[in-house]
């Protein structure tokens, strides 16, 4: 390998890192914007505007699935590119927990309505504080797979 060669493989490793931070940003702020999408639908009811929310979640899911599509790429380049297996370990449990974590919001905005159609019935406001506390435990998840990516791909420096 030329020395030429060597010395690109860094900046070509730090980018590659850099850009998987950017669509991990990316990807919460599109939760951001699923999220107040959602409360703005909710202040529609109780006649709710379902043609706009249903718009709404169309342009989330093609952003986290290009999100996901390029996170995919990163981690296959982390691994042959740059024979790096452990960071695209870490990358498959956060798609996993990702994953997750997009079914647990989705569950959460239908019991939220739940609990708004439904003011009398205590058990619905039970039901969204039991997925809010199943979203608190996923991020933790999300957070120390992030960590352990950070701290092995810094180590790789």
């Amino acid at each position: 390998m030329s020395t030429a060669g060597a010395a690109m493989v860094p900046s070509d490793f730090k980018c590659l890192v850099r850009r998987f931070y950017a669509l991990q940003t990316e990807r919460m702020e599109a939760y951001k914007l699923f999220e107040e999408g959602h409360e703005a639908y909710l202040r529609t009811g109780p006649d709710y505007d379902f043609e706009h929310y249903r718009q709404l979640v169309h342009e989330i899911t093609k952003a986290f699935c290009g999100i996901s599509k390029e996170v995919l790429e990163i981690k296959d380049r982390l691994h042959q590119d740059f024979n790096r297996p452990d960071l695209s370990e870490h990358i498959e449990k956060l798609q996993i927990k990702e994953k997750q974590k997009l079914e647990l919001t989705a569950k959460l905005q239908l019991a939220k309505q739940s609990a708004q159609d439904h003011p009398e019935d205590q058990s619905y406001q039970e039901k969204v504080q039991e997925i809010k506390q199943d979203i608190i435990k996923n991020k933790e998840s999300l957070s120390e797979i992030m960590q352990d990516f950070k701290y092995d791909s810094e180590d790789a420096e």
